[in-house]
């Protein structure tokens, strides 16, 4: 119901703190027809002031509400769920953790999957390199020796040598990619 939903956005911003520089929520609505949800997308959206997610149900959200009130529709894949609120807590963990702070460790998130690199001169995206805990041997199977090295700079040329692997093999359309 478009005036349920209007009463509810509207009670949301009024209790909202008021923001000195006025910010004005971007309002999503999660919905199979929206533009898919990707890395990039996240990283744009983290940088909006204010975020307000709206998950519809069943049918979806009245479209005469979508028309006057949803800055932009995402969808996080080609398959229905029984609502949004799964698919706004998907974009709620990917768009915090960009967010300065909220990791803690601003390097976490450089070379993780989906981060951009330089292979052969061209920039491409990446899947993460292969990670390894302890214990050092685990059921046969060891650490990698260069990682046990402490050598900084063979480590990274290792990282990379195996994202771009690991990509070659699971994910190659990364690398045709534009970026």
């Amino acid at each position: 119901k478009p005036d349920v939903l209007k009463r509810s956005l509207q009670s949301v911003i009024s209790v909202a703190p008021k923001h000195p520089e006025g910010y004005k929520p971007y309002i999503v609505s999660l919905d199979p027809a929206g533009k898919v949800y990707n890395q990039e997308k996240a990283q744009k959206l983290s940088k909006k002031g204010w975020l307000i997610f709206i998950c519809g149900h069943y049918e979806g959200v009245d479209e005469r509400f979508k028309e006057l009130f949803v800055d932009e529709e995402i969808s996080i894949g080609d398959y229905i769920l029984g609502g949004g609120e799964t698919a706004a807590l998907v974009l709620i963990d990917s768009i915090s953790r960009l967010i300065p702070g909220f990791l803690g460790e601003k390097q976490s998130l450089v070379n993780e999957s989906f981060s951009r690199a330089k292979v052969n001169q061209k920039k491409v995206k990446l899947l993460d390199y292969p990670v390894y805990t302890r214990p050092e041997e685990f059921a046969g199977k060891k650490v990698p020796g260069i990682l046990l090295s402490g050598d900084h700079a063979k480590i990274n040329k290792w990282r990379l040598n195996q994202q771009i692997e690991k990509t070659k093999r699971k994910r190659p359309d990364l690398l045709k990619a534009k970026i």
